[in-house]
């Protein structure tokens, strides 16, 4: 009985083996596959990303890399939508950033502009440095007879816009200017709205752009370095959101001059930006309407806000989509139309101008209208500096 015993407990833990190494084996090959299947599922994705970074259509050319912005235009390149051909950035620890962040190729960067330039052969160059270094940019591709968009505002000066303006009429290159708010779907509407007479005609415009703080949202000590420097940026928070309102203001008014300006700068935070204003409020003088625009870096969250009041109706855009309409009693509330696609982004917008350049002549981002942005942005200056109403 023992004997049975022992050999029915032998021939059950034999069994048992059995099925242990049958199950590990069955474990690893099935781990093996699971492995397989996502090494597989990796290369495929990885061959995705590589296929939609080879975009095509205009070249593109970056110059600089301390604008905190140019991670939207290298998101686009990364997800196929920009065919960057050139890089030209002098500190070459940028290079090993963003390439490092957006997988960029060594062969794409260029120490030098110029040299990118005539290498690469760029239909347009996008800048993405100082704004008081817009005028390097143009001076080097207008001469090659290449194109330029600059992020707001044009220049630091009214003298650098008028020198930049000097190169690009006498060698016949588009100079446009990039504001986030040119690819507002709310913003567009209101201006569709207005061109409607739905309101009337205009009366009053507000503009509130802004929002805590550069230091104090996060912005890259490489773009502080300049945005917080009255000669690279031209001013502190007048320029880096007055700009906005003004821009804006001169398209709503369809290119009329003001007649004056006048403007009060507060300094809340010197000991975080000990160079510059970081609030500012202008006054724009038209003969029948009057604008304000309020730009700051010390308000408790960020906001690109409009208000037009007409001699009919009210229009408050609130953020990039969402529009109110008031006119008499009836309040409508609504979300703005997507817009076209060579209106809704920098580079097919640009790719739509060299095509069609009359069409932009009179837009947010020509270089008409910026030209009158830089006046007023210069008379606000003035005034605060003067400490009185400049008549323009």
């Amino acid at each position: 009985m023992r004997t049975q015993t022992k050999q029915s407990f032998r021939f059950y833990c034999k069994m048992l083996l059995a099925i242990v190494a049958i199950l590990t084996i069955y474990t690893v090959d099935t781990q093996a596959q699971i492995a397989s299947v996502d090494s597989l599922a990796k290369i495929k994705a990885a061959d995705s990303l590589a296929t939609r970074r080879l975009a095509t259509g205009t070249k593109v050319g970056i110059a600089g890399l301390n604008h905190d912005h140019i991670h939207l235009i290298l998101n686009e390149y990364r997800h196929g939508n920009v065919n960057i051909v050139g890089i030209a950035e002098p500190d070459k620890k940028l290079w090993q950033k963003f390439g490092k962040i957006y997988n960029l190729p060594d062969s794409l960067f260029f120490e030098d502009l110029k040299t990118m330039c005539l290498k690469r052969k760029p239909t347009i160059v996008l800048g993405y440095n100082a704004v008081g270094k817009h005028i390097d940019i143009v001076e080097t591709c207008a001469p090659l007879g290449i194109s330029v968009m600059v992020e707001k505002p044009l220049a630091a000066t009214l003298d650098q816009a008028k020198r930049m303006e000097f190169l690009a009429l006498k060698y016949y290159i588009n100079l446009l200017t990039n504001y986030e708010t040119t690819w507002y779907p709310s913003v567009q509407s209101a201006y569709n709205t207005v061109k409607t007479d739905s309101i009337g005609v205009i009366r009053k415009m507000v503009f509130h752009d802004g929002h805590q703080g550069p230091r104090e949202i996060g912005c890259s000590e490489d773009f502080l370095s300049w945005l917080t420097d009255p000669e690279l940026n031209g001013a502190g928070a007048l320029n880096d959101f007055g700009c906005y309102g003004a821009d804006m203001m001169t398209w709503f008014m369809q290119g009329q001059r003001p007649i004056a300006v006048t403007a009060i700068a507060r300094h809340y935070k010197p000991s975080v930006y000990p160079k510059v204003e970081d609030d500012a409020t202008i006054i724009v003088e038209y003969p029948n309407a009057t604008g304000m625009i309020e730009a700051s870096w010390n308000w408790p969250f960020s906001i690109k806000d409009m208000e037009i009041f007409g001699a009919k109706g009210y229009i408050h855009t609130f953020d990039p989509d969402k529009v109110q309409i008031r006119i008499n009693n009836d309040v409508k509330e609504f979300k703005a139309p997507p817009l076209p696609v060579m209106e809704s982004a920098p580079v097919p917008y640009f790719t739509a101008a060299l095509k069609n350049p009359i069409k932009v002549r009179n837009d947010r981002s020509s270089l008409k209208y910026n030209m009158i942005v830089m006046q007023i942005l210069d008379a606000a200056k003035r005034s605060i500096k003067e400490g009185k109403r400049i008549v323009l």
